[in-house]
């Protein structure tokens, strides 16, 4: 009885820490990512402010500040390129920075590649749903994914989807299928919803969703005459 007991207060208990366990793990991602981008340029910048006057000013080198003023750097570089993007100097410079990119071999495809994914994602798809279905790790079992591109199947014409299938509870790696257009299961949701759902692991969904491909029409029968 005792070891009954246990383990569902061990369940009660893990079940109420993972939703503060997932959240914790996603702004630690978001936190460290920005903070990591500015670091090494406002952690050496303090180091000099704190060696002038190391008696009144040496607070100013603890790791702590360094952190804290990174990340304010950091989002403070994401409004001031947002603002700059909505006026014409700054979309300039943003057209000079892209011509530069594009002269280097292996950054220009990198950025090619991001720019085009999020443009992608940003935009209604023509003819086929963004937010699909498809069959993934097997038949019985499905996975939420962004439809990317439509192709064609050499020789027979058959259309095909690639379909990037993010991961949980970090949509930003993930795994990249082509599947035929007929075998993925369209859905009626946003990007948003979409990545809500990802992150959640599920909890954040809809009372209902789609699972299996629409149904193809047959083939009308010859009427004889």
């Amino acid at each position: 009885m005792r070891i009954h007991t246990l383990q569902r207060l061990f369940l009660t208990g893990l079940l109420t820490l993972l939703p503060l366990w997932l959240t914790w793990v996603v702004i630690k991602f978001v936190f460290v990512l920005l903070t990591d981008v500015s670091k090494p340029f406002v952690a050496p910048l303090l180091g000099q402010v704190a060696a002038s006057a190391p008696h009144t000013l040496g607070w100013v080198d603890d790791p702590w500040l360094q952190t804290a003023l990174a990340l304010l750097a950091t989002l403070g570089v994401i409004l001031l390129s947002g603002v700059m993007a909505r006026r014409v100097f700054g979309q300039r410079m943003l057209r000079w920075m892209e011509s530069l990119i594009e002269r280097i071999p292996f950054a220009s495809t990198v950025y090619g590649s991001a720019r085009k994914l999020l443009d992608i994602l940003q935009t209604k798809p023509d003819g086929t749903q963004r937010v699909v279905l498809v069959d993934f790790p097997h038949t019985e079992m499905k996975s939420i994914g962004f439809v990317t591109r439509v192709l064609k199947e050499h020789g027979s014409g058959r259309e095909l989807a690639a379909v990037y299938v993010p991961t949980t509870p970090n949509p930003t790696s993930g795994y990249l299928e082509i599947v035929p257009v007929e075998k993925i299961t369209p859905t009626d949701w946003s990007v948003d919803q979409a990545m809500a759902f990802i992150i959640s692991g599920g909890a954040v969904s809809p009372e209902s969703i789609p699972f299996s491909p629409p149904a193809t029409a047959a083939p009308e029968a010859p009427t004889s005459r």
